[in-house]
């Protein structure tokens, strides 16, 4: 790294400009290329970048990690940091829990968010060595002088008249060289490369010189992830964390996973904290909502749609998606849209009250739907905004902007499991949905 690099540091959604910040003074982008990487986190909302009179001003949204843009290195934190984000982490997908003591040092330290993600592969890859790789048969047709397998009949007859010391056979050996394997080798290699910790760093490059004696190497994108989820099985299934790092790995590069998307390869790594939110707020639903199902990505069909005489480039109509829809039996009881953005220390925007309106509306007069949003402030309060007819004025539709302690929801999966603690997070669970505990006779 260039010795003229400066470092500057924040949390998610602070600002660092050359008035508040000695080092950001005189920083400008002199390479078209590096304008060209911060127009392009500026319009994703990845990263703000702007360029002052006295120097670079930058902003961080919902991304956390390192970037390099010219002459700045910025390292963006979660506000979350130590136990209760390594906890998060792991409930929200579904990671093993183990490493704690070193885990709770890289969530707590200096290091970037990749380094937290970098050393649970480390460790997910060092328990799947200890259980033994998974191993698939392989297919061969060889020439060999000492037999295995079945002998190719119908090739050793075209050999008729040669005069040869072996025969042709047709074997299934047992091997790691799989595809399973294969990602895991990459993503292995990948870790390293995005990982600032130099200990860290060795470590996953010894663990990829001990899968690459057996495991050839493959190029890691959608195609190669698409191609795992069509083939995986019962038999991958110890594998699945590994998997779920290196995808979350491998999209924080800005690779495209899913055919279609565009690239934005970064000098560094962003990831999305909005994911971690939902994956999250998804499956505490589901597993401590009760009686009640939960539908995640539900599809709200027919909300809108193209007149039929009026559709000329015959275009099909955006279908909105709530993150989460509570259900009992077939009538939905609640939308919830989960949104990674302190709502209690921060304005709510617009795009997200219009989308909430939309979801409320869409149940018909009267109706409602919740943000959930995250924070650390023990005085937040849920809110609620009246949607209001403008001519008749009465009120249609309501928005319910509900926060979630995101330390108390921690302590609660750091508990070991009991009947009282199933109680505390199924209360937990009914009150961000419906914005009130249990009823006593349903705790029991």
């Amino acid at each position: 790294m260039p010795l003229a690099t400066r470092r500057v540091s924040l949390e998610e959604y602070q600002q660092r400009s050359p008035e508040d910040e000695p080092k950001l003074r005189g920083a400008f982008l002199e390479e078209p290329a590096d304008r060209a990487l911060a127009a392009e986190l500026t319009s994703s909302q990845k990263l703000v970048v702007e360029e002052r009179r006295h120097g670079l001003t930058v902003t961080a949204t919902s991304f956390v990690g390192r970037v390099t843009v010219g002459p700045i290195e910025v390292t963006i934190q979660p506000k979350i940091r130590g136990m209760p984000l390594v906890t998060l982490l792991r409930y929200a997908f579904g990671l093993r829990q183990l490493a704690l003591g070193e885990s709770v040092a890289f969530a707590t330290g200096d290091s970037a968010f990749q380094e937290l993600l970098a050393l649970q592969l480390a460790v997910e890859t060092e328990e799947l060595l200890g259980r033994g790789l998974q191993r698939t048969y392989q297919a061969k047709d060889e020439t060999l002088s000492v037999p295995r397998g079945r002998i190719d009949m119908q090739r050793l007859a075209a050999q008729a008249g040669m005069s040869t010391l072996a025969l042709p056979c047709n074997w299934h050996p047992r091997t790691d060289d799989c595809l399973v394997n294969q990602i895991l080798l990459q993503g292995l290699l990948l870790a390293a490369r995005i990982s600032g910790d130099s200990a860290l760093r060795g470590r996953l490059l010894r663990l990829a010189t001990q899968l690459g004696r057996t495991v050839a190497p493959i190029v890691l994108d959608w195609r190669a992830l698409s191609r795992h989820r069509r083939e995986a099985n019962r038999l991958v299934a110890a594998y699945k964390p590994a998997i779920t790092l290196i995808s979350l790995l491998l999209e924080a590069q800005g690779v495209a996973l899913q055919p279609g998307q565009g690239d934005l390869p970064l000098p560094g790594f962003l990831f999305d904290m909005n994911r971690l939110f939902e994956a999250l707020l998804g499956r505490f639903l589901r597993e401590y909502l009760g009686d009640y199902t939960v539908q995640e990505q539900y599809q709200l069909r027919g909300l809108f749609a193209y007149a039929p005489e009026h559709n000329p480039r015959r275009r099909k109509p955006p279908t909105p998606r709530p993150d989460y829809v509570v259900m009992r039996g077939s009538h939905a009881m609640v939308f919830l849209d989960a949104k990674y953005r302190d709502l209690w220390a921060r304005e709510l925007p617009r795009d997200m009250l219009y989308q909430l309106a939309i979801y409320a509306l869409s149940r018909g007069a009267g109706e409602q739907a919740t943000i959930l949003y995250p924070t650390l402030d023990e005085v937040a309060r849920e809110a609620q905004i009246q949607i209001t007819h403008p001519l008749r004025d009465t009120v249609i539709g309501r928005v319910i902007i509900r926060p979630v302690r995101l330390d108390r929801l921690a302590a609660l999966l750091e508990q070991p499991e009991s009947e009282a603690v199933r109680r505390a997070r199924t209360a937990f669970a009914h009150a961000m949905a419906f914005g009130s505990p249990l009823p006593e006779e349903m705790r029991r």
